[in-house]
């Protein structure tokens, strides 16, 4: 693993938003080589003051939908992002969703463990 690994989450107001965002802060308090990109800051920031913190490290970003909107976001700004975890696709296979936008019920939490290990995986 790379000295330290950015995360950055799904702002949206969706249920697999919400998955993706518990998944990264779980993932940023169980290691102390992650830390977490805030994509409302960084859509914000239209005079690049925070680009070179977000090119100092690689970037992991965890999109709730096929939008892909953390890479289109980090993509304008001239960011790379090294990988790409769609929240959905991940879960299809194991036939499990999320379905509140605002609360995790027993489903949702069972969707963060799968979303936090498919992110650990790919932070090797």
């Amino acid at each position: 693993m790379a000295e330290k690994i950015a995360l950055a989450s799904c702002n949206g107001m969706s249920p697999n938003g919400l998955v993706s965002r518990v998944a990264v802060g779980d993932c940023k308090k169980e290691n102390k080589n992650v830390i977490s990109i805030c994509m409302g800051s960084t859509s914000a920031d239209i005079e690049g003051k925070n680009n070179p913190m977000l090119k100092k490290y690689p970037i992991i970003a965890i999109n709730g939908c096929t939008n892909n909107c953390v890479n289109r976001i980090l993509e304008n700004k001239g960011i790379h992002v090294k990988k790409t975890i769609e929240v959905g696709e991940i879960l299809k296979p194991h036939n499990i969703s999320s379905k509140d936008p605002f609360r995790l019920d027993p489903e949702g939490e069972k969707c963060v463990k799968i979303i936090k290990k498919e992110i650990n995986k790919q932070m090797i």
